[in-house]
């Protein structure tokens, strides 16, 4: 650390030579390889982009500049060049600084960028806000790892190349699926391209037209015959199509080359996109091999490499049930997008390839593409995460429900999800789906209940289903319901958080206090079952679950012992109305008041009162 911190307090980049600046890359490297093998995190994307962001240090100012990431795992790099170097240990770690750009942190984080697609349109946003008020700082967007396959980003540039604005988007292409240019002509006219005698020619040559009388008229005719000319020998880039200039592509991690190229790009007019190809997990070998491995990493031992790369334990199980499952029904056919591995679709995808379906970060797509598959007669599976199911909120509600089709939604990493912060935990589909007429929700503590909820789904459900999923589910067998004869308090909770609550109600029978315990195993339609009888009988109801107060569980269950007469004493103990920051679930499930302690204290306050 010391010899980075050295190096940056000493000069700024753009005072640095490359031969130095390629010296940092390799400081930069290490260094995150040292903290990320302690705290866990997304290490392949950032060792491929270290280059990349060191250019844009160079040519640009993010304290006055405006770069937006996306996705936003990629910015490790651009943390540590922006003070937060001795911060960076802390990474993910409760009250250390985000996996994700966070303008809270640091002036020199844009916009919060935790999900994808998302960055051209913020761009252009901030780049008409900046036109509006007549500023002039550049406007960045570094869009990769897939980001470009979801239909937000084709949205924004439409609009961005009708604009004008000047906006500068940075491709970062390591391996997603763009189509390249083929052929001989194609590759000479980019080599051409990336030539610095080409755009000083070009600009030279602007300038010297503006000159001359009739100059601008004469400009525009030459710039229509070259374009004519172009398509005529390889065709237009869907981006200079919608009026967006293209540079590239180029080597990501040619430091000259991008330096070079941010400068020229920096200096034109009008929406600029540079293309540059980098290697995911560069400078690691482990993950050049396996990149897919080191995407989002535990703790591993950086001269051993990962041991193991286990997929979570609920996701595991839906993958074997599902697979098994398809072997009797050829209807059943399973969709994601994008998280394949993460779904724990891999054995499904060798044994049914013509029953698998990977969309790309494209949720809302995935979801209309399930409505027609069960229209037409099949049986969709769309396996996705929390947080991801909520960007097809508005496909839930008109393709799928209206027409009370049968598609079933295994709704992965529900409640607290640690690390990854307020962006990624999966706490709001419980209010959302909930919200949905027609839709059933089936909820699971551990990984064995899954292939009974998935038969349970597919094969006794009609319309929308959706299975949720914790990430870290209980590690016990957690009782659907736990009664006494008198109880004094009833105990209602639900996921992976009935662990918790289980061992509260636990402790209060080891002091000899009386609780009834219940786990929903269905959320919607609620059936209270004994519930209220056992309410009339305690006069205390404690609901404890990982998800906002409102539209919560809880709310609900207050209203219905109401409809049915029983007057209690009701303690909700969720997330509140407030975002969840980044940090272990257990610190987490502290900070919110919602681990076995914190529940077993609430119930005593409830029983003294």
């Amino acid at each position: 650390m010391e010899a980075l911190r050295k190096f940056l307090a000493e000069k700024p980049l753009s005072e640095r030579t490359t031969e130095e600046k390629r010296a940092l890359c390799a400081m930069l490297r290490e260094y995150m390889i040292q903290n990320v093998c302690h705290s866990g995190g997304h290490l392949a994307s950032n060792l491929g982009i270290v280059e990349a962001t060191v250019a844009i240090h160079s040519v640009f100012d993010t304290e006055k500049d405006r770069l937006v990431f996306d996705v936003g795992h990629q910015c490790y790099v651009h943390k540590i060049l922006t003070d937060r170097l001795d911060a960076f240990p802390t990474l993910r770690q409760f009250g250390g600084i985000s996996g994700f750009p966070n303008p809270s942190e640091s002036i020199h984080d844009a916009f919060i960028a935790g999900h994808a697609s998302c960055s051209i349109s913020t761009a252009l946003g901030l780049s008409r806000a900046r036109t509006a008020k007549g500023e002039s700082h550049q406007v960045l967007a570094l869009i990769g790892d897939g980001a470009l396959t979801g239909g937000l980003a084709y949205e924004a540039i439409n609009d961005l190349g009708d604009s004008g604005e000047h906006v500068i988007i940075i491709l970062n292409d390591n391996g997603m699926s763009i189509t390249r240019n083929v052929g001989g002509v194609s590759r000479h006219l980019a080599r051409i391209r990336l030539k610095p005698s080409y755009f000083w020619l070009k600009k030279a040559y602007r300038k010297f037209l503006k000159l001359l009388p009739g100059g601008a008229a004469l400009h525009r005719f030459s710039h229509k015959l070259k374009t004519v000319l172009k398509r005529g020998f390889i065709g237009p880039t869907l981006f200079e199509e919608v009026g967006i200039t293209y540079l590239g592509p180029v080597d990501g991690h040619d430091l000259k080359k991008l330096t070079y190229l941010l400068t020229v790009a920096k200096e034109m007019e009008g929406p600029v996109l540079l293309h540059i190809i980098t290697q995911k997990g560069r400078g690691y070998e482990p993950a050049e091999l396996s990149p897919q491995d080191y995407h989002g990493v535990g703790c591993f031992d950086p001269s051993e490499g990962l041991t193991s790369t286990k997929p979570a334990a609920c996701s595991s199980a839906f993958g074997n049930a599902i697979t098994e499952l398809a072997a009797k029904d050829d209807r059943i056919c399973a969709i994601t997008a994008a998280m394949r591995t993460g779904v724990s679709l891999d054995d499904f995808a060798k044994a049914y390839p013509d029953r698998f379906h990977d969309v790309g970060i494209a949720e809302g797509h995935a979801v209309s593409m399930a409505a027609g598959m069960a229209k037409g007669g099949l049986v969709p599976v769309v396996a996705v995460y929390s947080t991801f199911l909520q960007r097809a909120y508005d496909m839930l509600l008109h393709d799928v429900a209206i027409q009370k089709l049968h598609v079933v939604f295994f709704v992965d990493r529900c409640g607290l999800v640690g690390e990854d912060g307020a962006t990624h935990h999966g706490i709001f589909d419980v209010a959302y789906l909930r919200q949905i007429p027609g839709m059933t929700i089936l909820s699971a503590t551990r990984p064995e209940e899954i292939p009974k909820l998935l038969h349970e789904a597919i094969y006794s459900c009609d319309g929308p289903v959706a299975i949720r999923a914790p990430r870290t589910p209980a590690s016990e067998t957690i009782p659907l319901r736990e009664l006494t004869e008198q109880p004094e308090i009833t105990i209602v909770s639900y996921g992976a958080l009935a662990q918790e609550a289980y061992r509260a109600r636990q402790r209060l029978l080891s002091d000899g206090i009386r609780a009834d315990f219940y786990c929903l195993d269905r959320l919607k339609p609620l059936d209270p079952g004994s519930i209220p009888e056992s309410v009339r009988k305690s006069g205390r109801i404690l609901i404890a679950e990982e998800a906002p107060a409102s539209g919560s569980i809880g709310t609900e269950l207050a209203a219905i012992l109401e409809e049915s007469g029983v007057s209690a004493k009701t303690i909700l103990c969720d997330l509140g109305d407030d975002f969840m920051p980044h940090g272990s679930i257990s610190a987490l499930r502290n900070a919110a008041g919602l681990d076995e302690a914190a529940l077993y204290q609430k119930a005593r306050e409830a029983l003294q009162h």
